[in-house]
């Protein structure tokens, strides 16, 4: 990428949000943006297992669902929602291997692309990259985690409002105690993408979301949707909040 054009400098200013690139020293980050090449996809943009082996990608902006499905079923579960600053796939990165994974485009994209070697190389070279690459990969390693114990331990109600509570802003310290909090990332997702991160079918998926809504938990129009009762939420995900308020602390 030519560092004398303004997609250079558009780039460079969203990779400064970037978990991954935030504190890397200015001459390091232009090396790896020298690597970089920047793609556009469309909304429902899908792309097969086989891209991943070779390409490893950057959001920038909008949203990505990595999923994994089962052919003779045709059922679909998320491994992972992506949202700008985050990168796949990391798995291959790390191990060469080939990733039975799809991305999916639930907005229009615009990413940022390098060859896996190259990636390979910056983790080799670079410790100041490090030291941002081993907590991501961890926070992912956790995620997988919690899905894996979600699956197998709550139901789908359960599922459902841990999923909701995760994605919750939670209200700015002296605001309003009244106001609704955000949701974001999941909002605006059909009830067949929340499906699949909660490994149910659609209609389950419906009628749990109809039963918060009755409930006065959870107020949606065209599924952009805000927590009513935060409280009431945490009880039906059966979490703690200073556990979830940690997370997002190290994730700042």
């Amino acid at each position: 990428m030519d560092k004398r054009s303004s997609l250079y400098h558009h780039c460079q200013s969203k990779l400064r949000r970037s978990p991954l690139f935030a504190r890397l020293p200015e001459t390091v980050l232009d090396n790896m943006l020298r690597e970089f090449r920047f793609e556009t996809w469309r909304k429902g943009t899908r792309r097969t297992p086989g891209l991943l082996a070779r390409q490893f990608y950057l959001v920038l902006e909008g949203r990505v669902e990595i999923t994994r499905s089962a052919p003779d079923t045709g059922r679909s579960i998320t491994l992972f929602l992506l949202g700008p600053g985050d990168g796949f796939d990391i798995v291959t990165l790390l191990d060469d291997q080939p990733h039975d994974a799809e991305p999916l485009a639930l907005d229009d994209l615009e990413l940022l692309t390098a060859p896996i070697p190259a990636v390979r190389t910056w983790i080799e070279r670079h410790p100041e990259f490090n030291r941002e690459f081993l907590p991501y990969v961890g926070e992912r390693l956790r995620s997988m985690e919690s899905l894996a114990s979600d699956l197998a331990l709550h139901d789908t109600a359960t599922r459902l409002a841990r999923l909701i509570l995760h994605h919750t802003q939670p209200p700015v310290p002296g605001s309003n105690g009244d106001d609704p909090a955000p949701v974001r990332l999941i909002s605006g997702l059909t009830h067949e993408s929340l499906a699949r991160m909660v490994g149910a079918a659609r209609q389950v998926v419906n009628r749990h979301l109809q039963e918060l809504r009755r409930a006065g938990i959870l107020h949606g129009e065209r599924n952009h949707w805000v927590v009513r009762d935060l409280e009431a939420l945490r009880a039906h995900a059966g979490v703690i909040l200073e556990r979830l308020q940690h997370h997002r602390t190290r994730r700042t």
